[in-house]
């Protein structure tokens, strides 16, 4: 059951006013801090607008609440929206609610990582493996093909990190077997955290030449454990924010491996109008990530990635 206190600390956020005759789609996140997640926020809305539909936007403020993701679905269902978006927390944990949207002729389409069901109508995601695989052949090239790496990984479960992650190993081991992965620890989506997993890789690994982070995150840790210990480690991170494009530009960083989170957004609402239309979407959209580096910051198709116009989309 959707509790009333669940329901006071996750409020709606809808887009549009006239609820009586549009389309409503749910769009429901893994969580709501990250930059990441306000430009899909902003993307979606970019599709709704050009198709005359509303948006309810939410997810749980950590992501790995899986249990209050299964409440916002849910509680989507008894709603009776239109569409459901939905980035799965944990692919397992999340096959129960999917499977029941679409008993309800409720189409899903599954953003950003993939669940472990068959019973949704399109998947809209990064190409995780081969983004994983893009930061192992960037370690390989800045370390000349020698060294120590350890990860800074993210969660047990979530599909898209596990996918980088695996990507990232599997790179390293076939194409670069001068490099050796020392270690490789989870700092569960949160900063704090991941700052943590990072200290500790830095004093258990004195000889690491460099860190692979696989989201947001956990780049941001890692790059703040350099900072503080002025460490010369190279870091390939994944994702951006303001901080970590600064931190390109001064050198803590050496790239990022960035998605392009306001097409997800977009090109998920997409499908499920589509859908909902009467077509049949695409049922596996992978979307290419891109390497960030210093040289690169002012290139045209970069610059679309790391600055969407938020306040377009999500003021007024």
């Amino acid at each position: 059951m959707f509790s009333r206190r669940a329901a006071l600390a996750l409020p709606l956020l809808l887009t549009g006013c006239n609820r009586s005759t549009k389309k409503r789609i749910a769009v429901i996140p893994k969580g709501r801090a990250h930059i990441f997640w306000q430009s899909v926020h902003a993307g979606a809305i970019a599709a709704s607008r050009e198709n005359g539909i509303d948006i309810i936007w939410n997810g749980p403020t950590g992501e790995t609440d899986f249990n209050g993701q299964i409440q916002i679905v849910e509680a989507m269902i008894n709603q009776h929206v239109d569409a459901i978006c939905l980035a799965p927390i944990d692919r397992d944990a999340m096959v129960g609610v999917v499977d029941r949207a679409a008993k309800q002729n409720i189409p899903v389409v599954i953003w950003d990582s993939p669940v472990n069901t068959q019973n949704f109508v399109s998947q809209v995601a990064t190409d995780n493996y081969a983004a994983g695989q893009l930061g192992a052949a960037r370690v390989a090239e800045i370390l000349n093909g020698k060294g120590e790496v350890a990860i800074v990984a993210v969660q047990v479960g979530a599909a898209s990190t596990m996918a980088r992650e695996q990507g990232f190993e599997d790179g390293i081991k076939k194409n670069s077997p001068g490099i050796t992965i020392v270690d490789k620890r989870y700092g569960n989506a949160d900063f704090a955290q991941s700052l943590a997993v990072a200290e500790n890789l830095l004093t258990a690994h004195p000889k690491l030449s460099a860190l692979f982070a696989s989201n947001e995150s956990s780049s941001v840790g890692a790059a703040q454990a350099l900072k503080s210990r002025h460490s010369a480690v190279k870091l390939v991170g994944f994702d951006s924010s303001p901080s970590l494009i600064d931190d390109v530009k001064s050198g803590v960083i050496d790239a990022l491996i960035v998605q392009d989170p306001f097409k997800m957004g977009y090109e998920a609402v997409k499908a499920a109008v589509e859908k909902m239309n009467g077509g049949t979407p695409l049922k596996i959209n992978n979307l290419p990530a891109a390497v960030v580096t210093k040289n690169n910051l002012s290139d045209p198709e970069i610059e679309k990635r790391l600055h969407p116009d938020l306040d377009k989309y999500l003021k007024g």
